[in-house]
């Protein structure tokens, strides 16, 4: 795919925008440039996009409200702050999108929600939700309760999570540089802007070292890091300067504006490869002719009514064989029941699904989505 192609081509897109964007050098939460940027997200959506917001700001916004100059260096002074900043961020967010037709939704994560497995599904059906509803979500990391342990560090990284998250087509990352250079263009007048390169390659990672503003924690590094885990799950990454003209818009007309970080693997492939080269199986469902049919000759989901019997214990989210009345493994997919829910909705209409457990996460069992053929 040519760089101009990632973003004119891509469907489902999640953008990030950095502190010192959002705040105006950190001078406050910058409506006029929220605004600007909820105007090209609306276009966007009205063309058939998918979109999701990251955005950094509310230590920074935090900071102005309270007066202080500079970073607090004491966890619970950053909590503080997020905590106070959240609040005007959100707000304008919401303001801004409302005022182009959108309506928005908040999102607070933290590292644990996506690294348990559980509660990373669950986060995963909220924002899928969300964009089928044509809601517009708006993510930023639940700073207010994170500490050392949990934290992701800087929001470059939480978009790259998120990307994965969604299975997002591509990552735009917004920034106050106009991509990245071969180096650092403060202090090398010879620097050239990489127009395109291979999410991975350790020489960008070289390239890119040093820190980020005062205001936020990332540099060029954590962009390019996080280029490298959203290309894990064939999303491409675009990093440009967020004052560009009409920047969203432009990059989904097909224009070459900043880095282009190429994924090596497509987003189907990528993901449906991670599932086939799973080892740790916890557990497979054995399934009727029916079913067998269905999957391997129509491509659909599994449901529950197709499942005869239940082998192991898993949970929700981890990946499970699927195998034919013979034994044959014929499939392997995430699970969205675990294997005692499994047990009492098997053989059960995908209607009985709530009356039997008391709640019903999905209408399949494993989500074609979330399904290999073997």
């Amino acid at each position: 795919m040519s760089p101009t192609a990632v973003m004119r081509e891509a469907r489902r897109v999640v953008v990030k925008v950095g502190s010192s964007l959002v705040t105006d050098g950190g001078r406050g939460v910058d409506a006029g440039a929220i605004g600007d940027w909820c105007r090209q997200l609306a276009a966007l959506a009205r063309d058939g996009r998918e979109l999701v917001v990251v955005s950094s700001g509310a230590i920074a916004e935090g900071m102005k409200r309270l007066g202080w100059a500079a970073r607090p260096q004491e966890l619970h002074e950053l909590q503080a702050a997020a905590a106070v900043g959240q609040m005007g961020l959100a707000q304008i967010y919401e303001s801004q999108l409302s005022l182009q037709g959108l309506i928005s939704a908040q999102v607070l994560l933290t590292h644990a929600d996506l690294a348990d497995r559980e509660r990373y599904l669950n986060a995963r059906s909220t924002l899928r939700t969300l964009l089928a509803m044509r809601v517009l979500p708006v993510i930023n990391e639940n700073d207010t309760v994170v500490n050392d342990e949990i934290k992701f560090g800087d929001n470059d990284t939480l978009g790259a999570l998120v990307a994965n998250l969604v299975e997002a087509d591509a990552l735009v990352i917004l920034t106050d540089q106009r991509g990245l250079f071969s180096a650092d263009p403060r202090k090398d007048p010879t620097a050239r802007l990489i127009e395109e390169a291979r999410a991975g390659d350790e020489t960008l990672e070289r390239i890119a070292g040093g820190a980020g503003s005062a205001l936020g924690r990332g540099g060029m590094l954590t962009k390019v890091l996080a280029a490298k885990r959203a290309a894990g799950s064939g999303a491409n990454t675009v990093i440009a300067w967020g004052r560009e003209p009409d920047v969203l818009l432009r990059l989904a007309r097909g224009e070459s504006i900043g880095t282009t970080l190429r994924a090596a693997t497509a987003k189907l492939a990528a993901r449906k490869q991670w599932m086939a080269d799973h080892l740790q199986l916890r557990g497979a469902v054995v399934v009727d002719a029916g079913a067998v049919q269905k999957l391997r000759s129509e491509g659909k989901s599994l449901l529950p009514i197709g499942v005869v019997a239940v082998d192991g214990e898993f949970a929700r989210g981890d990946v499970i064989a699927v195998r034919a009345y013979d034994g044959i493994e014929i499939a392997r997919g995430l699970a969205n029941y675990s294997a005692a829910e499994t047990r009492l909705i098997a053989r059960r209409p995908s209607s009985q699904i709530a009356t039997t457990l008391g709640y019903a996460a999905e209408p399949e069992l494993v989500h074609r989505d979330n399904l290999v053929l073997l």
